[in-house]
């Protein structure tokens, strides 16, 4: 036991994963949820850090390197993934793809070992593998639209693995270390003569595309809708939390955070309410309750962090769940357009019921799971005396109620009928729902339970009349909104099309520019190559015009012509010897 307890946490899905091919394929999906429970079962007995210990050291190539820190911070991160592997492996028992099983099995354990990290180079191999094997989930859906996105999608978050590396390497000769701790102090800003240092702004900047920041977010809106219908679902629960427990890890309390933070929470609605596809929506809704995330690790204080995790833990599992939902019905239908479905409700009615939980989850409906942590952020910045960013984080928790909490649902299962009539979900697929929405209930009320698991001690209760009825208030405000916009004919109409925001710089600028300069090239390459040829076969017929029989070199020239010329050179060697 203490043997296998030396190893990284999630080793088991890691190793294991990749002999799923080995199984035959009806084997492979049980194969997969074995071994997420085998890990589950080793990471519950690792043990846990007290405050005052410090990881098991080794040291490779001169460097002091910590690979396993299971400690208050990372352990409820690394409890949250094996829940999430599970839920995930689940729903995907009827896939007879081995690529699936293998590349789910093997980012569900990398990113277990990367936050359970206690250096940057341990980080960084997680950090890489979690890349590489998660855009298998998108090319496995086998389309060109999926080739061409999961191709973004690796080289933006390998780039973010090379700034992490080099961020890790000035740490290393910075500092002589590369443990994986707090890069900030306090009163630190982005510019200035109180910037952070070289080596902490390459790493923010690693979190930051992994966290999706804003102008760094594409990646998630293009890639998660293209992949597989179970593969967004493992998808959605891992990379950017890992980020969001990096950030918290090293950058709580840095203060930009919270303005970063703030824009995260907004911007994404608007995009939200007028995307078509579905599965986009959720994608911009996963962009917004970052940024919840976000600003509690901008804050910093115990409250705030305690917010974060706790909000981490509980996203992971409601939003797994609606893209459960959303991908049952992919599945089913065929489709995840809004302006295709519609009155689903009569034949998939478990799977409508199950993704209006996960819907009230995340709208921060009380008694569900999203109220319960969402409300710590938000009092977190209300004690701090954060006025306007308090208020931010209501306007934002009512944007989500509008596209996540009513728009998924209502398009989905309700509104107009499509006249659509297919088979509820798979067996498998309701099942891994059921367990995700109970999980949303329970954690709503034996919320205790989960307050246990935080990085601190604090006494904080949610149901207080105050948070109960302004939380109503402002969902109930949200839902006369959208029937007040519905009615009058002002909410957005569903558009078969594709709506860009920043990526189109590298969706369309960066390619139109590739393809004119690549127009531009061969244009000149063409007139290049013509010159050339030109002038080679009027040298090629100077040469002929001279060595033919009656050209100047290949004609018989007369004797005393010879004489003349040998006269010549002699006298020409003459001169050169005496010079």
């Amino acid at each position: 036991m203490s043997f296998l307890s030396a190893l990284p946490p999630g080793w088991p899905m890691i190793v294991g994963g990749l002999f799923l091919w080995l199984l035959p394929k009806r084997a492979q999906a049980a194969g997969a949820l074995s071994l997420a429970i085998l890990s589950t079962l080793l990471f519950w007995f690792t043990p846990v850090l007290a405050a005052d210990e410090t990881a098991k050291t080794f040291t490779m190539l001169g460097a002091d390197l910590h690979p396993i820190r299971v400690d208050s911070l990372s352990r409820p991160f690394g409890l949250v993934f094996h829940i999430a592997a599970i839920v995930s492996a689940i729903y995907a028992l009827h896939v007879r793809d081995t690529r699936q099983h293998i590349a789910g099995m093997v980012y569900a354990g990398a990113a277990i070992g990367a936050c359970c990290a206690g250096d940057l180079m341990t980080l960084f191999v997680f950090w890489e593998l979690t890349a590489i094997s998660s855009v298998f989930l998108v090319w496995a859906s086998d389309t060109p639209a999926a080739y061409r996105a999961g191709m973004r999608y690796l080289i933006i978050q390998v780039g973010s693995g090379v700034l992490l590396l080099t961020g890790a390497v000035i740490q290393y000769v910075e500092t002589g270390s590369l443990k994986f701790e707090l890069f900030v102090s306090e009163g630190q800003t982005l510019f200035g003569d109180s910037s952070i240092s070289p080596a902490a702004w390459c790493i923010l900047l690693a979190f930051a595309i992994k966290c999706a920041f804003p102008l760094l977010h594409n990646w998630l809106q293009d890639s998660y809708p293209k992949a597989t219908v179970t593969g967004t679902v493992f998808l959605s629960a891992f990379t950017t939390k890992l980020a969001i427990y990096s950030l918290a890890r090293g950058f709580a309390g840095f203060d930009p955070l919270i303005t970063i933070g703030c824009v995260m929470t907004l911007f994404p609605i608007i995009f939200a309410v007028i995307e078509n596809d579905l599965r986009r929506v959720l994608a911009y809704s996963l962009n917004n309750q970052l940024g919840f995330m976000v600003v509690g690790v901008g804050i910093g204080t115990e409250l705030a962090i305690n917010g974060t995790v706790a909000h981490a833990f509980c996203h992971i599992i409601y939003k797994s769940l609606l893209f459960m939902s959303v991908g049952a019905v992919l599945f089913r239908v065929g489709t995840a357009k809004a302006t295709e479905l519609g009155g689903l409700h009569k034949s998939m009615p478990w799977t409508t019921v199950f993704c209006m939980i996960g819907a009230g989850a995340i709208s921060g409906f009380p008694l569900l799971s999203g109220f319960v942590s969402k409300s710590m952020i938000i009092s977190a910045a209300g004690e701090e005396h954060m006025f306007g960013v308090w208020i931010v984080l209501l306007i934002a928790s009512a944007g989500v109620m509008e596209h996540s909490g009513i728009k998924i649902p209502f398009f989905a299962f309700f509104a107009h009928d499509s006249g659509k009539r297919v088979k509820e979900a798979p067996w498998n697929m309701l099942l891994a729902m059921s367990i995700a929405a109970f999980a949303c209930i329970a954690l709503g009320i034996a919320y205790p339970l989960l307050y246990r698991l935080l990085p601190f001690d604090v006494e904080y209760h949610p149901y207080t009349i105050t948070h109960v009825v302004t939380q109503l208030q402002l969902l109930l405000f949200a839902a006369l909104a959208f029937v007040a916009l519905m009615k009058s004919g002002l909410y957005p109409a569903e558009q078969r099309a594709v709506n860009l925001d920043t990526d189109w710089f590298y969706r369309r600028l960066i390619p139109k520019a590739t393809r004119g300069g690549q127009v531009a090239i061969e244009l000149v390459d063409q007139t290049l190559r013509h010159d050339f040829l030109l002038t080679l076969r009027s040298a090629l017929r100077m040469v002929q015009r001279s060595f033919n029989v009656n050209g100047l070199i290949g004609r018989t020239w007369s004797t005393s012509t010879m004489a003349f010329w040998a006269a010549t050179l002699l006298a020409i060697s003459l001169v050169l010897y005496y010079i």
